[in-house]
């Protein structure tokens, strides 16, 4: 295996500080693995940067560490294709299905796999009386790390003055399931555990996920053995149903009011973080695997499928 790999940071999504930390914990990790690393920070001259990279030989695998709209929606992913360089994670189709959540809902249906209940709607009728009935969740269509999403308690609340909601003209609406936050790590088609995810205040939104002390992680979670048993098959079967390949993340919300019936698939993460409060790490780690051995096993299961 060439051992030059180019690590891709920053990128040009609202993620670009969460991508920044990845790539920063990535590289680390690659050079105490001995790799020839360099990390390679990227923009609108992604395409002219990693051509001229390939073009001098001075890269064997891709890791990509971008997080959001290009870097985990299949545009990198079938850049690399053209350019027939390996890269980590999933490729261009299961990462575009991934990217968007009322496609991949709709397939996880059809699979077998229990999802909220929800509708597209326009940013504008959110709040107009033929919306659900609150609490409701509403959140972007193709967003990830939590970005924009919103849990609706009452009609007083409003979004429109966002700045973030400028660039959306329509919206996913979900009902709102109560109860409980998971998540599993899935690796090579294989569940590893599942972590409970328990906000110190409020739900767990973007300042949640990134600010250190700000949320508690149980691993393994604490559940009753026939749930934990669902949601890892779960978690299995929608990484297989959209065809993903490395290391995903599967999230969930569990009402145990409703026992096993309570349990939904939220979405499918194709780029979880690996970031130092990032929860894959932390399944890795209780399932036996360090953080290196981690991002060892990923750089040596990077593939292109040209």
């Amino acid at each position: 295996m060439n051992r030059r790999i180019v690590v891709l940071v920053g990128g040009m999504s609202r993620e670009r500080d969460i991508s920044l930390e990845t790539g920063n914990a990535v590289s680390i990790a690659l050079d105490q693995l001995g790799y020839d690393a360099r990390t390679l920070d990227v923009g609108s001259d992604l395409v002219e940067k990693l051509t001229k990279l390939k073009g001098n030989g001075e890269v064997g695998v891709v890791f990509n560490a971008l997080h959001g709209r290009y870097g985990e929606d299949g545009c990198v992913q079938g850049l690399c294709e053209l350019l027939k360089i390996p890269y980590t994670h999933s490729g261009v189709l299961s990462s575009a299905l991934a990217m968007n959540k009322v496609v991949s809902k709709q397939l996880f249906r059809k699979a077998g796999i229990p999802v909220p209940e929800g509708d597209v709607r326009s940013v504008r009728d959110v709040f107009t009386e033929e919306v659900r009935v609150p609490p409701f969740v509403v959140k972007p269509i193709d967003e990830g790390s939590s970005l924009g999403v919103l849990v609706v308690k009452d009609k007083s609340q409003t979004i429109l003055d966002q700045p973030f909601w400028k660039g959306h003209k329509e919206v996913l609406v979900e009902e709102y399931i109560p109860g409980r936050e998971l998540t599993v790590a899935v690796l090579d088609e294989r569940s590893l555990e599942v972590l409970e995810i328990k906000p110190k205040q409020g739900f767990y939104d973007f300042e949640s996920k990134y600010t250190p002390g700000r949320t508690e992680y149980l691993v393994p979670a604490p559940l009753p053995i026939g749930v934990r048993k669902e949601v890892l098959h779960y978690a299995q079967l929608a990484h297989v149903t959209l065809g993903c390949s490395g290391v995903t993340r599967a999230d969930f919300r569990y009402d145990e009011s409703r026992r096993n019936e309570g349990i939904k698939l939220l979405e499918i993460n194709t780029q979880p973080g690996l970031t130092p409060t990032s929860l894959v790490p932390q399944i890795a780690a209780y399932a036996g695997l360090t953080f290196n051995a981690l991002v060892d096993w990923m750089v040596r299961n990077a593939r292109c499928n040209v």
